[in-house]
């Protein structure tokens, strides 16, 4: 099958975010795919030495193509559309060929502008893995109250074909995010095993997580209520390090109060430093002990049942995670390598229940990994969802 996979590496190239969507290009190859990858968000992109935006895009054209390299030393088949709209890996030709005989245009994140020339014969499925923001705007469009900015993206939105969630409640009565007239398909991060070997944990890690501190400027509002962001439910467990022996480290980006966080306990480092490949952020989680984080408040006060792709990488190396609760019990095995919290008190006594049986939670990440994440089973139901399989 003919499959383009579209992403954000180049535009924010870090390790994070490549692993976010390489491994739907690892995953579906190996299911014997042919896969292309595009990116083209008509965006200026990040550069993580001046940590502003620019047009300037020569670092992140590399970056692409190291992340696109595959085991046998060739290259990925690729385009990437820069901010002056110079095609990068192909030229027009090719890229208009490969959209117009694909079977299957996976827009994950939505992170592609769907452009009239993209779309060809095949199936346009959107990937949601931010949700209640996605589903804001849509809600926002339907009853009239959104500005031209986000009745452009909404009906964007809707251009697709099928459509799929990381909010695997999404539609169910515990679920208040709205599906706009949209039927959801859930769907979960795809780990492809192999990039992950299991590593057993050093001596005297620290609990970690690698997260970037922002406040929306625009944060989702449904019916009138406003979410924040992870700012927000990170005051719930400012003062876990008090409650716990643990080490707790986070690895951070964005503009966040490290003196405060740093009084109150945490250890907090510059995120650049673990995750500027995805080599150095795939170490950096197989050197921990396990995960300590929290979510969106999007994605808990919505018991969205939303997973996090950090923490299934985690779970891959062989590290229990301790998260913070979006309904995951609906849908993930819950006690062993996944222990959610509420509250700090959840969370301290989440942290303590590890410890105890540590050398058993971390065989349980791998096979709640194996299990849950494996990514042949994740993109088969993804492209059997899309009536492809």
């Amino acid at each position: 099958m003919r499959v383009i996979v579209t992403g954000l590496i180049a535009t924010y190239p870090v390790g994070g975010v490549a692993w976010d969507y390489v491994q739907y290009v690892h995953g579906l190859a190996a299911l014997g795919d042919d896969v292309t990858y595009l990116e083209d968000t008509g965006q200026w992109v990040y550069s993580p030495a001046t940590q502003t935006f620019t047009d300037d895009c020569r670092e992140n054209v590399a970056h692409l193509r190291r992340v696109l390299r595959r085991r046998d030393g060739g290259t990925v088949p690729f385009a990437f559309r820069d901010p002056r709209g110079t095609l990068h890996g192909m030229d027009e030709g090719e890229l208009m060929r490969r959209c117009r005989d694909t079977e299957l245009f996976l827009n994950v994140s939505g992170a592609c502008w769907l452009r009239d020339q993209y779309r060809g014969r095949g199936v346009a499925a959107y990937v949601d893995t931010d949700p209640g923001y996605s589903q804001a705007k849509l809600a926002a469009a339907d009853a009239g109250t959104a500005d031209e900015h986000v009745r452009y993206s909404a009906a964007m939105i809707r251009r697709h074909d099928v459509f799929f969630s990381f909010a695997e409640s999404i539609g169910r009565p515990e679920c208040t995010i709205p599906t706009a007239g949209i039927t959801w398909n859930p769907t979960r991060h795809p780990i492809v095993l192999a990039d992950w070997p299991l590593r057993h944990p050093p001596a005297g890690g620290a609990y970690t997580t690698v997260m970037s501190w922002k406040v929306d400027v625009t944060p989702p509002a449904v019916d009138g209520r406003v979410y924040g962001g992870k700012n927000v439910e990170f005051a719930k467990i400012r003062g876990l390090p008090a409650r716990t022996t643990a080490a707790l480290e986070i690895a951070m980006a964005g503009a966040a109060p490290v003196a405060e966080l740093r009084a109150a306990g945490w250890r907090v480092i510059d995120a650049r430093d673990v995750s500027a490949t995805p080599e150095a952020y795939r170490e950096y989680l197989a050197a921990s002990r396990g995960e300590l984080s929290i979510a969106k408040e999007a994605y808990v006060a919505t018991r969205s049942g939303w997973f996090s792709t950090r923490s299934a990488s985690y779970l891959a190396t062989g590290r229990p995670v301790i998260v913070q609760d979006t309904g995951l019990s609906a849908h993930y095995p819950i006690g062993e390598a996944i222990v959610p919290f509420r509250d700090v008190d959840e969370a301290a006594a989440g942290l303590a229940a590890v410890e105890q049986k540590y050398g058993r939670r971390c065989a349980a990440a791998r096979e709640v990994a194996a299990g849950a994440f494996d990514a042949g089973t994740v993109l088969r139901r993804l492209l059997a969802d899309a009536g492809l399989g």
